[in-house]
């Protein structure tokens, strides 16, 4: 399958599940493929045919805009350099979770989380720790005679019981021995934290020469900035006090500054976020809901209240300028 009609099928599949998918990120370089949202679920979705093209600079910024846009940043492939991704597992790749289009048909479509995952050493399941003491005490039997079952030390199911995973063929003798369900699913939409590296969300990279002008501006009228190096956009800026987020482009107004304002609209309305682009000479007041700034204009402006309300009126109101 070529890697159009894999993100054709991933996008379709995400729309019947009831996501509204954004327009494809079809510019280069890009961290993800496209943002969807079903009510406060919210994803950011790379599509890829081999798994091992994502790269960690990658995985980083897709981190990051996981974090600054209340996102769950997901690959979805159909294979490494030396197997196909098994149907129910979830995989890693540099802090990111990685399903098959089986998986996330799965928990999307028919609603049924997976309930393995791979690590290094092989695939691991989530134990319900408190079931699994529950059971045991029910059958009175203590840590030892338990460990003996299963062929393994004390200090080892004292481990499960204190919320240590276990391997799928532990996990299914478990459920055998005591003929009841122990494994709780992986939490895919909250980025399988409890399973994954603990990694700190990685650091921004740094400011472009070209935008130090503009993150001037953002961080003088009060607003966090956030410059990224893989999105269709320059910079993510936040202000907690407005509970604003912004999306930013900068460059001089040509077919492509075009295109990536229409698709910084697109993801805006699934992420809940407004956008701009400034540019050098302003041509058009906005594209497809995304306002058009002058440089000028930018640095004219005072305090958050005075960039919303020109977001309002260049946002809502697209218009040749003459």
């Amino acid at each position: 399958m070529s890697r159009s009609a894999l993100v054709e099928n991933v996008t379709a599949m995400l729309g019947d599940a009831g996501f509204l998918v954004s327009d494809r990120c079809a510019i280069r370089p890009k961290s993800f493929d496209v943002a969807a949202r079903r009510g406060e679920d919210v994803l950011l979705v790379k599509i890829l045919g081999n798994i091992d093209a994502f790269d960690a600079m990658t995985g980083a910024e897709m981190r990051r805009l996981g974090t600054y846009l209340n996102a769950t940043p997901m690959v979805v492939g159909l294979r490494t350099r030396d197997e196909e991704l098994k149907p129910g597992v979830v995989y890693f790749r540099h802090g990111v979770p990685v399903l098959s289009p089986d998986t996330a048909m799965d928990l999307f479509v028919e609603e049924v989380p997976p309930l393995i995952y791979a690590a290094p050493g092989g695939l691991y399941v989530n134990i319900d720790s408190e079931v699994l003491a529950d059971a045991r005490e029910d059958r009175d039997w203590s840590l030892g005679r338990l460990a003996k079952e299963l062929g393994v030390s004390r200090r080892t199911v004292s481990k499960y019981e204190d919320g240590m995973d276990a391997s799928v063929d532990v996990a299914a003798e478990l459920e055998e021995l005591f003929d009841a369900p122990l494994t709780s699913p992986v939490s895919v939409l909250d980025g399988a934290e409890e399973v994954r590296d603990e990694e700190e969300t990685p650091e921004d990279p740094e400011v472009a020469p070209e935008d130090e002008s503009l993150v001037t501006v953002f961080t003088r009228i009060g607003f966090e900035v956030h410059p990224t190096d893989r999105a269709p956009f320059k910079t993510v800026s936040e202000n907690e006090h407005e509970r604003q987020q912004v999306l930013t482009g900068r460059s001089e107004f040509t077919k492509t500054a075009e295109k990536r304002a229409r698709i910084m609209s697109s993801v805006g309305e699934v992420t809940r976020t407004r956008s701009i682009y400034v540019v050098d000479e302003l041509k058009r007041e906005s594209v497809d809901g995304t306002a058009i700034i002058e440089q000028s204009e930018m640095e004219a402006i005072d305090d958050a209240d005075d960039l919303r309300d020109l977001i309002m009126e260049r946002g809502e109101d697209p218009e040749e300028v003459a």
